[in-house]
């Protein structure tokens, strides 16, 4: 099994063509910021800046009041995606009022990793059902050297492609525009420290798009 990790990387301009999160969201012209639709009707905050081959995801979702705004369902309205092209972004001017941007920027580096989960001895295999979970066994396996004992799982900040990790398929999502079927493109952790933490409630963030229509969805399990 192979997952390409998303691994912290360090500060990163606010507005630099890099993977990361936090900054500003690089958008075409004429790009205007996204609002909740699940009740408060303010900015939504942005998350995530992701190249991929196709072009670059934009994750935004709403923390005016997280416990009001149902963040966490990919259908209340409460967050975005886009599939914007890579060519001719400039950043997006931020709203003057509320919680629009993370308190810092974090780059991200890919890292590939090939594992085999029926030669892992470090995995815990009494839970037949998860043991095979690609994503769930590189993150909890990630170190920086073979010589470490420990893994460093903080550093990492979700995955890119693969399949969603222990999401039933009664939650993969619709596309927001045609209703036809979504594509999982990224896993999200939470982050490396407060400081640079996306709230996701202490769950997993999972991204879709529609490629046709160019945006997706969001959703924490």
């Amino acid at each position: 099994m192979q997952t390409t990790l998303m691994i912290y990387d360090g500060t990163a301009p606010a507005d630099s063509d890099v993977p990361r999160t936090g900054g500003v969201p690089l958008a075409p012209a004429g790009f205007t910021w996204p609002l909740c639709g699940s009740g408060c009707g303010g900015p939504l905050q942005f998350f995530a800046h992701l190249p991929v081959e196709d072009g670059v995801l934009s994750v935004f979702v709403c923390q005016n009041d997280p416990g009001a705004c149902e963040f966490w369902d990919a259908t209340s309205g409460a967050n975005r995606v886009y599939l914007f092209p890579r060519e001719e972004l400039q950043p997006v001017a931020v709203p003057e009022t509320g919680v629009t941007v993370l308190p810092a920027t974090s780059a991200i580096r890919t890292h590939l990793v090939t594992l085999d989960p029926e030669e892992d001895d470090d995995h815990d295999h009494d839970h037949d059902e998860f043991e095979h979970d690609a994503y769930d066994l590189a993150r909890s396996g990630w170190k920086r050297g073979p010589e470490e004992r420990f893994g460093r799982q903080r550093e990492v900040l979700g995955s890119l492609g693969g399949s969603p990790s222990y999401l039933e398929d009664d939650r993969l999502p619709a596309c927001p525009s045609c209703a036809g079927t979504t594509e999982f493109a990224a896993h999200l952790e939470e982050g490396i420290s407060s400081q640079t933490a996306m709230n996701l409630g202490g769950q997993l963030g999972y991204v879709f798009v529609c490629r046709a229509c160019r945006e997706g969805a969001f959703l924490t399990n």
